[in-house]
């Protein structure tokens, strides 16, 4: 077992890669989500025949479901650049003003996690996607000057998984906005389908459904756990995926059929234990866990909640019959 983890772990910096591999090109590549698809079909195809730039696009919900790659799409849909980088990763209104700044005409920035960045930041952005000005301030005090640069047209697509963190003038800036769903079990399916073909693998229906079934309705998840799988596969010395590889893919790391992971396990166990079933704040069930509370929040919350295991309620999150059920099943609860 310990040769096989090593062999699994060598992987993991061969991810990255094989996740740019495994992305949608186009809308017809990109299965699942319907309405967000058409939505921005109509978009892109209104805005080319005014000739002008796409609106600012704001697209939130649960991690993993797509949003990265649907604003590849888009701007490749569109035929223009687009620049990437994140919430976390600016720090200071210079930072998105060197970005903007540097844009062309019709040119596309992605904003992942848009709902950590600063006041100041957001503050930079309004006049930027109003008018497409630049505001940047020179001196302290009484002595200040504000510099105005004219920027090119460029659209903002921003992602977030808590749209309720982002205010309401940042908001209102943005054309149009989109919620992405979990994907259907037979998505999932059809997605994994897609995956295998182009890594190479054919996997068998009863290990397809198994692998789907713990996908958390997850694009990203499901693709992780199938490139997993491929590894035993390759290990075996084989090209095939069966059943057992399934189930041994979702032991070695500790997934039970559900596609619950131990961090879900110690949520459920703690309400059920600890807090004798709920409600239960969400900062006590952080601090009792040792998981930092956004992570609960923006992770193992909305599948929870999506499985019916988990019920949010004003006065705390409390665990729900099948949410026990299942706790009991995994034999964590004595």
């Amino acid at each position: 077992m310990a040769s096989t983890m090593s062999k699994l772990n060598k992987k993991d910096n061969e991810d990255k890669v094989v996740d740019n591999a495994l992305r949608p090109s186009g809308f017809d590549e990109y299965i699942g989500q319907s309405n967000t698809k058409d939505n921005l079909k109509i978009l892109i195809e209104a805005a080319k025949k005014r000739k002008e730039s796409l609106d600012h696009i704001l697209i939130h919900g649960p991690s993993g479901l797509g949003k990265t790659t649907l604003s590849y799409i888009v701007a490749r849909e569109f035929g223009a650049n687009i620049k990437i980088t994140s919430g976390t990763a600016l720090q200071k209104a210079g930072d998105i003003g060197s970005i903007l700044s540097g844009l062309s005409d019709g040119d596309f920035i992605f904003i992942d996690e848009v709902h950590r960045l600063n006041k100041s930041i957001e503050e930079t952005l309004y006049p930027a996607m109003e008018n497409y000005n630049l505001d940047i301030v020179i001196g302290k005090g009484a002595s200040a000057k504000t510099l105005q640069i004219q920027l090119p047209k460029f659209t903002l697509i921003a992602a977030t998984t808590r749209i309720s963190l982002l205010s309401n003038p940042f908001r209102s800036r943005f054309g149009a906005q989109l919620k992405l769903d979990f994907y259907k079990e037979e998505e999932i399916a059809n997605i994994l389908e897609r995956s295998a073909k182009l890594l190479n693998v054919s996997i068998e229906p009863q290990a397809l459904s198994i692998l789907a079934n713990a996908s958390r309705y997850t694009p990203r998840i499901a693709n992780r756990l199938l490139r997993r799988a491929r590894d035993f596969a390759q290990i075996s010395e084989t090209h095939n995926i069966s059943a057992k590889m399934a189930i041994d893919t979702l032991k070695l790391l500790h997934i039970d059929e559900k596609g619950l992971e131990s961090t879900d396990i110690s949520i459920l166990k703690t309400i059920y234990k600890q807090f004798k079933g709920g409600p239960a704040g969400v900062k006590s069930i952080a601090a009792a866990i040792g998981e930092e509370e956004d992570t609960i929040e923006d992770v193992y919350e909305p599948y929870l909640m999506r499985i019916g295991f988990l019920s949010r309620t004003t006065r705390g999150r409390v665990i729900t019959d099948a949410g026990i059920r299942h706790v009991l099943n995994q034999r964590e609860i004595v």
